[in-house]
């Protein structure tokens, strides 16, 4: 039997590689779909909240942020009142590509459970949030690496 580490990388990069793939017919670099997601789900963020999200580091999201505002789908504002932050929002260009980025994400999903009954796929869910928090727990994420 594979080891349960082999198993869960394996199965991560075949859906990340699906999903790259998916994400650059829209004209989107590796990073950027995760940075949507955030945007499409939190609405306006900071940077260090980004990052946060997405499980990256603050710097690699700087870089991100930078293309995505070059290409039209971000912008940056700073407030009188917190002139240390930046805050990201979409553009009317980002939230578009995030609707089909949502719909990427739905249709991944369903082809990575298209074997499993209800029963399981809820099982499934379950069990990954346990092994996350399990590995959250004992600091062993990549946060302290």
């Amino acid at each position: 039997m594979e080891q349960l580490h082999y198993l869960l990388m394996k199965t991560h990069t075949c859906l990340n590689r699906w999903i790259l793939e998916k994400a650059a017919a829209l004209g989107l670099s590796p990073g950027q779909p995760k940075v949507l997601e955030c945007l499409m789900q939190n609405g306006e963020s900071n940077q260090k909240a980004i990052a946060e999200f997405c499980e990256i580091e603050q710097a690699t999201v700087g870089s991100i942020l930078s293309r995505m505002e070059r290409d039209g789908l971000i912008r940056r504002t700073q407030y009188q009142e917190n002139r240390r932050s930046l805050y990201v929002s979409l553009t009317e260009e980002g939230r578009r590509k995030g609707e089909l980025l949502n719909q990427i994400f739905r249709e991944a999903d369903a082809l990575a459970v298209s074997a499993l009954s209800q029963e399981q796929r809820r099982q499934f869910c379950e069990i990954l949030k346990t092994v996350g928090c399990s590995l959250k727990a004992s600091g062993k994420d990549g946060e302290n690496e």
